[in-house]
């Protein structure tokens, strides 16, 4: 392992005592109609950055649990210095802040009934001016690779992803889950193939019925309620197509390498959860298009998520570094400008997965330290609220 992989990182300290890499000030919009006052605040307030999504009207139920699970969590996230939530009405607006300040960091909301939005816009810059001047005065400090939280899922997946870029990110949990990290993969539809292997993988008999219920769920109650004929016009895409994953099972083989050899998952999270049990590898139930399951894993307080990618997937996030790592020749060279970490080293049999894996720690801690991501230097804040059914 790298000199500089046993440095340590440098954070922010939050008042929960979470560890962040990034220290925005998020301007977060509760709800659609929302979005252009946040985007007014964000422009008129340099150094913030406004969140801008697609839902938050007549949403009930679960559907409406996890709209503020995501909110809440995105707000609580560590790499999040300060808050200000704006929404159409005051009570829906006033739970998401209750629920950002319980992490003690500093929120404000406002809302736009009775007010209209320019005296909304007006009010909310003043106090998102006072949060960035304040944020920008918190420094980093020096903290432990166990004040990580790193999540990871792959995408535009292919036989290279399987052969190189997932196992680099299975042998780096295999070695950092052991000391203190917390962990997370998901992608519940594209185990289907591999289930048997995944729930073999849990910590426990409880777990692993836990997270078989919460798989077969996912089967049932959606892919074979509104299934056409298969998964074939969405699973494998057609980028995995073309890169030679021609059934979901193969895909699953893949995408299972990501959890390493010898690290076992201790519990199965809702969309967007807190894990609870302490450090260790989590499942996260969550969809495998890739804007909405990184959005729900930074929701879930994760601040590093690796991304294995074989054709090439250029997602970030708005609030966590998304490192991307390849190990396809092709993809080097034709998108070299999206790839963080090149692994093609691998297929040529000129570096060893081990050594691969070290190459990712030393990433994460040079991510953790400042380092831009590709994504994040080309401007993709990608974020993407999962609905489960229509609004009332």
């Amino acid at each position: 392992m790298s000199t500089t992989s046993n440095s340590g990182i440098t954070g922010w300290r939050r008042e929960n005592g979470r560890v962040g890499v990034r220290n925005h000030v998020v301007i977060l919009p509760l709800d659609d109609i929302s979005n252009a006052a946040c985007e007014a605040v964000g422009n008129n307030i340099k150094g913030t950055l406004a969140i801008p999504h697609a839902y938050g009207r007549l949403q009930f139920g679960e559907d409406l649990d996890l709209h503020f699970r995501t909110l809440i969590g995105t707000g609580s996230n560590p790499n999040v210095a300060a808050v200000v939530v704006i929404g159409i009405e005051p009570s829906w607006t006033g739970r998401v802040v209750d629920g950002i300040a319980k992490t003690g960091k500093p929120v404000a909301g406002f809302s736009i009934e009775q007010n209209g939005d320019i005296n909304t816009i007006a009010a909310a810059s003043r106090q998102a001016k006072d949060f960035v001047q304040w944020a920008s005065e918190q420094p980093r400090t020096a903290c432990d690779m166990s004040d990580l939280w790193v999540s990871t899922k792959c995408g535009e997946s292919d036989t290279t992803t399987g052969l190189a870029s997932c196992p680099t990110v299975g042998n780096m949990y295999d070695k950092l889950i052991p000391k203190g990290i917390y962990g997370v993969f998901g992608e519940t539809s594209e185990i289907t193939g591999g289930e048997h292997l995944a729930r073999e993988r849990a910590a426990s008999p409880e777990i692993a019925e836990k997270w078989y219920a919460m798989w077969k769920s996912y089967q049932e109650d959606v892919i074979e309620a509104h299934k056409t004929d298969d998964l074939s016009d969405s699973q494998p895409t057609k980028g995995n197509i073309e890169g030679g994953l021609t059934t979901i099972e193969e895909k699953a083989l893949g995408n299972l390498e990501k959890i390493g050899h010898t690290s076992r998952f201790i519990d199965a999270l809702q969309p967007a959860e807190t894990p609870a049990r302490g450090p260790g590898l989590y499942y996260m139930d969550s969809s495998s298009a890739a804007a909405e399951c990184v959005t729900l894993m930074a929701a879930g307080g994760y601040v590093v998520h690796t991304f294995p990618t074989g054709q090439g997937n250029v997602i970030g996030n708005p609030i966590v570094p998304v490192i991307k790592i390849t190990g396809n020749p092709r993809t080097v060279r034709t998108m070299s400008e999206h790839v963080d970490l090149d692994v093609s080293g691998i297929l040529r049999r000129e570096m060893t997965i081990d050594q691969a894996g070290d190459a990712l720690i030393d990433m994460i801690v040079r991510t953790a330290n400042g380092r831009l991501t590709a994504a994040e230097a080309l401007g993709h804040r990608e974020f993407s609220m999962t609905k489960l059914y229509r609004s009332a």
